[in-house]
């Protein structure tokens, strides 16, 4: 291993000269001649010994063995790309794909291929894309997601919850409440930016990960994935912004980007020039910022479009929000609603405890109940001639998917709504087999005797 200080400094952080880390030679042999874990770990010390490092040479890691613990890692269930191959049809000669995989990418013959791009109906009568890259590919994006996450990982700020190993959108929810509480906040930002995954700059992105990891390898397959283009209806077209839609990749990327972007921003430029305490929750694009005074809170309110503004994205004028919120005994003149707000799926209001105290509570979001009703009430209309047993089955696991992620302190009523909205459902669309008469409650009563619904119960206590 060869460590020393970037001639230029060009790629180290705020311009002073980074270190380069070249993991070839003895320590390269090393680490790869470890186990797959062994190698992550000790990229993993490397990169918080020193913020400041800039691995240039970490592709020649992935050989067939890394490949193989990026399979077991890679999901199953989902759909096959273009290509038409399973999971289960790579795996039939998985040693022999995945030598065949490890020689294009070592010859640099790889070719990422194009992602198939189908459309679902969204709650407003839009469509939403969703991408199904190959199984390969996805395999070759885990095993690239490994190495990067080892270093990454050490930069990330804690934060920032989404799509990270060990976070979840409870521990956001549970640090938000707590932030709002502790910190006093009265004034919070809940900000929109409009399509962030689908105009993220491939330059920008590319430069600054050559910040941290400048690695020829790497970006080459980075650069490939970002310009693949999309299949539609026979046609592939080529974007020339935006993370692959479906890309095992993509939500690094976007943390990498949101990282340089907003979180170290707000840490070294936004907090020391407050005037009272602040915080930030980052869940993917979606965050929070929240400010102890108003007068913080509309200068950063002022210059977060020109922020995004500067990376080519833009900050919503109309979904981003500046609210008061405060207890209703602190606040003047403010009508009901404008007081509350959105975040990860649940609207965050001020309410009474059983003690009599103003806290700080969280119900199901209108626009995510809505959106689980329709779903129910479409499902049930188009399984209704499917056995009694195999239609509560799906529902049953389709209300206790529910439950478990809405299930926390203070949303028992919007639990128990969607239980019932479930049992009237299901009701509705049974009365419509074969033309048949409309089912008396008294006769359907008798049915959820044999198939009953479970009852909600609170599995989140934040």
């Amino acid at each position: 291993m060869i460590v020393g200080n970037s001639a230029q400094g060009t790629h180290g952080r705020d311009s002073e000269a980074g270190h380069n880390i070249l993991l070839e030679g003895t320590m390269g042999d090393t680490l790869k001649s470890q186990p797959v874990f062994t190698r992550l770990q000790r990229i993993a010390e490397m990169a918080a010994s020193d913020p400041k490092k800039v691995f240039i040479s970490l592709a020649h890691l992935i050989d067939v063995d890394f490949l193989r613990e990026a399979h077991h890692l890679t999901r199953k269930d989902s759909a096959p790309g273009y290509d038409k191959v399973t999971a289960d049809e790579y795996a039939v000669g998985l040693e022999a794909n995945l030598e065949n995989l490890y020689q294009r990418i070592k010859t640099g013959t790889y070719r990422a291929p194009p992602v198939e791009r189908t459309w679902i109906q969204k709650e407003d009568g839009k469509q939403r894309p969703i991408g199904k890259p190959t199984f390969e590919d996805k395999i070759l994006q885990r095993a690239v997601v490994m190495l990067m996450n080892s270093i990454y990982e050490q930069d990330f700020f804690s934060f920032s919850h989404g799509f990270r190993p060990g976070h979840s959108q409870h521990m956001a929810l549970h640090e938000l409440r707590e932030q709002c509480h502790n910190l006093k906040i009265t004034w919070v930002i809940d900000a929109d930016v409009s399509g962030c995954f689908d105009n993220i700059s491939h330059g920008k992105l590319q430069e600054i990960i050559r910040q941290r990891v400048n690695d020829g390898g790497l970006l080459r397959l980075i650069g490939k994935w970002l310009h693949a283009g999309v299949l539609e209806k026979g046609i592939i077209s080529y974007p020339d912004k935006g993370t692959q839609q479906g890309g095992v990749a993509s939500p690094l990327l976007a943390n990498i980007f949101l990282h340089h972007i907003l979180d170290e921003w707000f840490v070294r430029d936004v907090k020391p020039r407050m005037t009272g305490r602040c915080f930030l929750i980052r869940w993917a694009d979606d965050f929070v910022i929240g400010f102890e005074n108003e007068s913080d809170a509309r200068r950063v309110m002022e210059v977060l479009p020109k922020r995004f503004g500067k990376f080519e994205l833009t900050i919503h004028p109309v979904k981003t929000r500046l609210i008061s919120f405060r207890p209703p005994t602190q606040r003047t003149g403010k009508g009901k609603g404008e007081n509350t707000f959105d975040f990860l799926g649940f609207t965050h209001y001020w309410g009474k405890s059983l003690k009599g105290n103003w806290a700080i509570m969280r119900k199901t979001a209108q626009k995510r109940m809505r959106r689980a009703k329709k779903a129910i009430w479409t499902w049930c209309r188009d399984n209704r001639h499917e056995p009694l047993a195999r239609q509560h089955e799906t529902l049953v696991s389709k209300l206790r998917g529910h439950f478990q992620y809405y299930a926390v302190r203070k949303n028992s009523r919007c639990l128990h709504d969607m239980r019932e909205f479930i049992r009237h459902a299901w009701k509705y669309w049974l009365s419509r087999r074969s033309g048949r008469s409309w089912i008396p409650w008294e006769n359907y009563e008798k049915i959820l005797k044999e198939f009953p619904f479970p009852q909600p119960r609170i599995i989140h206590y934040i």
